[in-house]
């Protein structure tokens, strides 16, 4: 099993969401739930499918923390 950051961004029509370490891989759903069950069927998916092609399974490299900064 692997971590993987994940990116959620909310836009107009709902959530988009990605992996930064698996290019190519995005979603987009109507709320935050459905886009995080999108994504971590897509990453499965994505992955499937590299294994099948025989390719390389990127390592997690990617590292998200959230930064607290003064507003002006």
């Amino acid at each position: 099993m692997r971590d993987y950051a994940a990116v959620f961004e909310k836009t107009s029509t709902g959530w988009s969401a990605y992996c930064p370490d698996l290019p190519g891989l995005g979603v987009a759903g109507s709320t935050y739930e459905v886009t995080e069950k999108l994504l971590r069927e897509g990453i499965s998916f994505h992955i499937d499918g590299m294994i099948a092609d025989g390719d390389p399974i990127p390592e997690a490299t990617t590292r998200v923390t959230v930064l607290a900064v003064q507003a002006a």
